[in-house]
């Protein structure tokens, strides 16, 4: 059998108060938050670009940010939003006008990735933040109260320590490598790639033949049922739109390199099967794929043990939380495994749900928080806080507690949470202080 032997010692190359892992949408906040708090910060991304699931997977429509009328989340995110529509890069609807008929995605802001990106760079870049583009950990270890991370590079490996980690991979990655207990689900929701069509009319669009073809395809086995979002008549709902945000992707996890390596190719494999049956369609037969995402999005994996959990419960009945640090505002969204439906349960009117910090702490925790989708929580509440301005929200905070910790040498369970949203207030983010009647 042939072995690898590996003799090089690794010497430290780089320190840091914080190191966050993972440059989406709580990440990129993350980072910016603790840089401009004055901890010196790297931000470690898999990609050359930032923005995650907004710019690789395309799902470029952040929300949400209000409620019932009010603006619920701000802060660093909001500023980047902001910034990137005052450069002509988003569509910002009118917030003052709640949405209708529980049409939330009324209130979601199309966003130019390469601007949004754009914005990220420069605002990293201004809070001092150290962007490390095309690496990953390989391995973590606490020594001495600071992490040791082993980085893989272009180059190989190198060393560096940091304070604080901050874990916005959105798989809980980071906490996984540390040890810490993880939780998921026996059946995950499906991923989506988002991808475009062009070169045919809706109107020449034969739909009787449409739906007689799609017959005989799905009984074949040339095409799935999850290849397409519900409807009377099969992809009509896709060739009005030109493509989209519909498709599942069933039977795939995305945790590890291993089961997002299967989840990309069975993407693919769904839009070739979409494509080869639409050019069949009369009207269709120029029909060409005009954009497809870099990445299969994926919805669900792993999330957190924290000190605490959000249940749906708490979640539906806007608990707010001893020490809350931000709101989140969308509905309980599972898309389900196994079919082309989704599970959307509205918030009841007045609601305003809450993030406590303790859901953002791996239980035991002194080194580590979490960020984004892989905060602690069962999976109907984080079907609803796992869209991106929620991400955001708890990314920030993340970065504000990360920061505290690393000055003060204390444990992120030792952070004082009104230093926390103190600091967070003073960087435009908006602070769940209240009740909710009073916030009312």
């Amino acid at each position: 059998m042939a072995t690898l032997s590996y003799q090089r010692e690794l010497s430290i190359t780089d320190e840091y108060d914080v190191v966050v892992v993972g440059g989406g949408s709580a990440g990129c906040m993350a980072a910016i938050q603790a840089g401009r708090a004055g901890a010196k910060t790297a931000l470690i991304e898999k990609n050359g670009i930032l923005g995650g699931t907004t710019v690789v997977a395309s799902v470029n429509f952040p929300g949400l940010f209000h409620a019932w009328g009010k603006q619920i989340i701000a802060g660093v995110g909001w500023e980047i939003i902001e910034e990137t529509a005052r450069r002509g890069g988003a569509v910002m609807p009118d917030f003052s006008d709640p949405y209708k008929e529980h049409r939330h995605w009324e209130h979601q802001i199309l966003l130019n990735r390469f601007l949004y990106s754009s914005v990220l760079d420069e605002s990293c870049m201004e809070a001092g933040v150290d962007l490390r583009f095309h690496e990953m950990p390989s391995s973590m270890e606490l020594v001495d109260d600071h992490v040791l991370i082993a980085i893989t590079g272009k180059s190989g490996l190198s060393l560096i320590r940091t304070k604080q980690v901050i874990d916005a991979t959105g798989d809980a990655n980071v906490a996984d490598m540390l040890g810490y207990t993880l939780e998921s689900e026996e059946q995950p929701q499906p991923g989506t790639l988002i991808y475009g069509l062009s070169g045919y009319k809706l109107e020449d669009v034969d739909q009787e033949k449409l739906l007689k073809l799609y017959q005989k395809a799905v009984a074949s086995g040339s095409l799935l049922h999850t290849d397409h979002s519900p409807g009377e008549i099969p992809f009509l709902g896709e060739l009005r739109s030109a493509g989209g945000n519909r498709m599942h992707i069933t039977g795939i996890d995305g945790a590890d390199s291993a089961s997002k390596s299967v989840a990309e190719v069975k993407a693919r494999q769904s839009l070739m099967r979409i494509y080869l049956f639409l050019r069949q369609v009369p009207g269709c037969e120029k029909l060409e794929v005009s954009y497809v995402a870099n990445e299969c999005g994926i919805r669900e994996t792993r999330r957190i043990v924290g000190e605490k959990r959000i249940t749906v419960k708490d979640y539906v009945s806007g608990e707010v939380w001893p020490d809350a640090v931000c709101y989140s505002f969308y509905p309980v969204d599972i898309h389900r495994q196994g079919d082309n439906t989704t599970d959307i349960r509205p918030l009841s009117e007045g609601i305003f749900p809450t993030i406590p910090l303790g859901a953002l702490i791996p239980r035991g925790s002194d080194h580590l928080l979490a960020a984004g989708r892989c905060i602690s929580g069962d999976q109907e509440a984080s079907s609803a806080y796992r869209v991106q301005a929620s991400c955001m929200a708890t990314g920030q905070a993340a970065g504000a507690a990360a920061a505290l910790a690393a000055k003060l040498d204390v444990s992120v369970r030792e952070v004082d949470v009104e230093q926390v949203r103190d600091l967070l207030e003073r960087h435009g983010a908006i602070v769940p202080r209240q009740t909710v009647q009073a916030f009312l």
